[in-house]
């Protein structure tokens, strides 16, 4: 998993193909060069953690996992600058709902940890849904991260994916927060919201919880990485929760709570950004 931390000629080729994949709609497609997806099988998907040694090996990674972003903020690799609008999250903070965010960095998922963490019962987690293959196919400590984090993967098994949906399930009903990247693939540092897709929103309406939207901005800070590359500073803004309404058919909900999650991501990036959106074509 390529991101912005890596060498100048990495970096060089993903703005390139970023640039490439916006001219030419491609907005799901992944910009860095991950390893070839292992299909996930059922035995090997304990989504709500029953055995016993994925139960201790989760509350060590999620030790670990803190220490190592926290440390990475102590290096100043990367800052939360402000939080705006957690009064929204207070609105749905005592029962489940789908967390959205844009995806462009490996810290993204962190930066909304850290900032509503304060607000969950004792020993509660922030559960992330996660492509097949970050959960399969990586080593060394981000794999180790990718299987154990409270981490939902997705897969191309029909089998698997009916698990993945009841684990989903059960975890929203019992007021979890489940982290979704409705754009799907990361771009790292792009700033811009990209279209989203409709899983979020169809996981949310099943279980009849609000999907909350986040959106984070960045700037550049008076730091630099070893390439010379500024390092970014994040707002995280928090919207109003959506939901679902009662005189829609599901698909047409999908849609409707889609199109309002990208609506007031549109407004946060216009409004933080202070131009409008507009894609190269």
């Amino acid at each position: 998993m390529e991101d912005s931390g890596g060498n100048s000629e990495i970096k060089r080729k993903i703005a390139e193909r970023i640039a490439d994949y916006e001219k030419r709609g491609l907005w799901d497609k992944d910009v860095t060069d991950d390893p070839p997806a292992v299909p996930l099988t059922l035995n090997k998907a304990d989504y709500l953690c029953e055995k016993p040694f994925s139960k201790t090996l989760t509350k060590i990674a999620n030790r670990l996992a803190i220490k190592y972003f926290e440390k990475e903020i102590k290096k100043g690799n990367f800052r939360i600058k402000a939080v705006h609008g957690i009064e929204n999250y207070l609105k749905v903070k005592d029962g489940g709902a789908i967390i959205t965010c844009n995806h462009f960095s490996i810290y993204d998922h962190y930066a909304v940890y850290r900032t509503i963490r304060e607000y969950f019962p004792k020993g509660g987690q922030l559960y992330k849904v996660i492509k097949e293959g970050n959960y399969t196919a990586f080593k060394g400590l981000f794999g180790f991260f990718f299987r154990h984090c409270n981490t939902l993967p997705l897969a191309e098994s029909p089998a698997v994916m009916i698990k993945f949906m009841k684990a989903v399930d059960v975890l929203l009903k019992r007021g979890e927060k489940i982290l979704v990247y409705p754009e799907q693939a990361m771009w790292p540092n792009y700033e811009k919201p990209r279209p989203l897709k409709s899983g979020a929103f169809r996981l949310a309406l099943k279980s009849d919880v609000p999907v909350l939207p986040v959106f984070i901005t960045m700037e550049d800070s008076d730091r630099f990485d070893a390439d010379g590359d500024a390092i970014r500073n994040y707002t995280l803004w928090f919207s109003e929760p959506i939901y679902g309404r009662a005189e829609l058919s599901a698909k047409d909900n999908e849609t409707f709570m889609r199109d309002e999650n990208y609506k007031v991501w549109k407004e946060i990036y216009e409004r933080a950004y202070n131009k409008p959106l507009s894609y190269e074509r």
